[in-house]
This record gives structure tokens, C-alpha cells and sequence, in this order.
């Protein structure tokens, strides 16, 4: 029986979503601080879900995002108390694996504000540090351009977790970063030392051009798509809100889950959710797969 690892869905959207707060652009961040406790109960749903890993809330803790708050010194502190509230919510199911999650620096789809390759190694370097000996698994999310991937492959590495290296796509084109870089291009850099490749945070019906290239490689592949009805020009601005995204209205669980299952034919063995998608979403992909006969691990 093959089996599919059932990532996660959406941290920091059903984060907002669950504090009704006005986001800010901290996000994610902002609510972890405000609201101790939320993070975890995302996670615990999510495993009650049938999810196999848990997404830490770590995805914007860069010096870079929180600078501009005036809080670069609760770096720290922040990270522990989101590696803390996913290890727990993991303890009280019994079992799962932890993903350290690494955004991009600068901004999120905005490869023209990713510092060079000199200054991002070592930030890349300094996040796989504050959580390697904390999570199963590093995941570097959203890269949007084949410098990011060098140079946080480069920066995580040395630090002895499987990488899982998730790009995220042109919406109108699946064979192609938000860069405007080939998708293909990619795997030669994800080649020297990652253990997985996946398409993440893009809308789900590019992610098969981007499945279909990713088969031609030697590495488990997958995806987990956003639920956004396109990435506003008042999200590219600087330190955005999510309140300049919307979300799709066509994009329930069942809907969502038919686009997985179209990803698993292809040959993706790591699958789940991004932005926009919530427990309802992952325990729809459960039932699917599970329907069809593979083992969930």
C-alpha cells in the first residue's frame, strides 16, 4: 500500500480567523503573542484532522519582520514559544512529526527583496539553529526564486534535518517561480541535499505542471496549494496585511481535496494545504485518500 504523508493546512490565515482581530503585519506573529495557547489548538486540530505533521509558527520569525515592530529582541522567545506549543499539541496526540518552518526574508513573494546570497546565508543559517534539535524536519517555504533556494539550502544543511524544499508558482503558470524563473531549474539545486521538493502557497490548479516536472527528478515530491482568489498588488506593498487577500469561495474542503487527489495521481507522496485551508480541508484529503486505498504516514 503506498503511503502519503498529510501535511497540515493553513497556520496563519485560521490563526487570524479564530482571533477576529484586525490583522497587522505581524500576523501570525501578532496573534501567537496576543492570544498564548491558539497556536496549539490550530496544531491539535489539525492532528485530530489526520494530519501526520505539524507546521511550527515559525514561518515569519526573521529579524527582517519583526525589526520594524521594534521587537527583534523577542526573537528568541518567540521561536520557543512556537516550537513549544507545536511539541505539546504533539505530545497530547501521541505521535506526529514537527516541520520548522522557514519563510522567506524580505517579503513573501517578493524575490526582488531577498537580500544576497552573503547577507541570507547566515539568517537562513542562524533560523536552523534556534530550532534544529526542536523539529524532525526543516521546511523552507514559499521560495520564490532559485537564489532563495541556494542560499537557505545552503544555510540549513549544515545542521543535519531532512530539508523539504516548497517553491511557490506563478499563478498563471505552473512552469514557472514567482521569479519568472523555470520550476525545472530548481531541481538541480534542490539535487544537492534536499530530502523532498513540494509547490506551496499558489493557486491549486497550476500545481500540476509543477508535479509533472518534479517527476522527472530522483526526490519525493508533493504540494499544499492557498485558497486566495490572486495575490493583490496591495499584498506585493511593503509589510502588507492579509486583509489585502480574499478568499476563494470555490475552494471548500471537498473541492480542495479533489485537486490533492489529482496531485497524488501524478505521483505526490507529501500533500496538504497552505493559506485559506483548515481542518475541515485536511480531514476531506484524509477521507479521499483513505477512500482510495493509501496509507496515511
Amino acid at each position: 500500500m503506498k503511503q502519503i504523508t498529510l501535511l497540515d493546512g493553513g497556520m496563519g490565515q485560521e490563526l487570524v480567523r479564530r482571533a477576529g482581530d484586525r490583522p497587522t503585519p505581524l500576523w501570525a506573529t501578532q496573534v501567537m503573542m496576543d492570544r498564548p495557547g491558539l497556536v496549539q489548538a490550530v496544531h491539535a486540530d489539525y492532528f485530530a484532522a489526520g494530519a501526520t505533521v505539524a507546521t511550527t509558527n515559525t514561518y515569519a520569525l526573521h529579524r527582517d519582520r519583526l525589526a520594524p515592530a521594534g521587537i527583534e529582541d523577542r526573537l528568541e522567545p518567540l521561536c520557543e514559544a512556537a516550537l513549544h506549543e507545536a511539541a505539546t499539541a504533539r505530545a497530547a496526540h501521541g505521535g506526529g512529526r514537527l516541520a520548522g518552518s522557514i519563510g522567506p526574508l524580505g517579503a513573501t513573494y517578493r524575490p526582488d527583496k531577498h537580500p544576497p546570497h552573503a547577507v541570507s546565508v547566515p539568517l537562513y543559517a542562524e533560523c536552523a539553529a534556534r530550532m534544529a534539535d526542536r523539529v524532525d524536519l526543516i521546511l523552507l517555504e514559499s521560495v520564490a526564486s532559485l537564489a532563495h533556494a541556494r542560499a537557505a539550502l545552503e544555510g540549513v544543511l549544515p545542521y543535519g534535518k531532512p530539508v523539504w524544499l516548497a517553491v511557490t508558482l506563478d499563478d498563471a503558470d505552473g512552469t514557472r517561480l514567482r521569479s519568472g524563473e523555470a520550476v525545472a531549474d530548481v531541481l538541480g539545486i534542490a539535487g544537492q541535499g534536499a530530502a523532498a521538493i513540494l509547490a506551496n502557497c499558489s493557486v491549486p490548479e497550476v500545481m500540476p505542471a509543477a508535479m509533472e516536472i518534479f517527476a522527472t527528478g530522483d526526490l519525493p515530491f508533493g504540494a499544499y496549494a492557498n485558497g486566495f482568489t490572486q495575490i493583490s498588488r496591495g499584498f506585493l506593498a511593503d509589510r502588507p496585511t492579509v486583509d489585502a487577500l480574499t478568499a476563494r469561495e470555490d475552494m471548500g474542503p471537498e473541492a480542495y481535496a479533489s485537486h490533492v487527489m489529482g496531485w497524488v495521481s501524478q505521483g505526490a507522496t507529501i500533500v496538504g494545504g497552505c493559506c485559506e485551508t483548515g481542518p475541515a480541508h485536511i480531514v476531506a484529503i484524509a477521507q479521499a485518500l483513505r477512500i482510495a486505498g493509501f496509507d496515511i504516514a
